[in-house]
């Protein structure tokens, strides 16, 4: 049974703040940086854990409609910038995931 965008997106509200007790309606609005300082306060929110984030809300993103998905997009690119500040080794996943937000963002 396939899932809807907006239901994915239910689902992952949920469980953010079930399990890792994180609002992602929160994080959604704050900036780089407050983001940054939101997710440091957070016990066990590592780069690993930045990333799979960021990588899920741009799949959500990528197959939502706007205004939704431009919010989404928006904060997995601050997300993967985010890792990007904080781990000290260059990946290149991350910056190719960089570079296709930047890309949808701009269209």
């Amino acid at each position: 049974m396939a899932i809807s965008v907006a239901n994915q997106a239910g689902a992952l509200k949920e469980m953010l703040m079930s399990e890792a007790f994180i609002d992602l309606d929160e994080i959604l609005a704050l900036d780089r940086g407050g983001t940054d300082e939101y997710l440091a306060g957070q016990k066990g929110f590592n780069v690993e854990n930045i990333e799979l984030l960021a990588r899920t809300l741009a799949d959500i993103g990528m197959t939502s409609g706007p205004p939704a998905s431009l919010a989404m997009l928006d904060k997995a690119l601050q997300l993967y910038e985010i890792c990007s500040l904080r781990d000290r080794t260059y990946s290149f996943e991350r910056e190719a995931a960089i570079s296709h937000l930047r890309e949808a963002l701009q269209k």
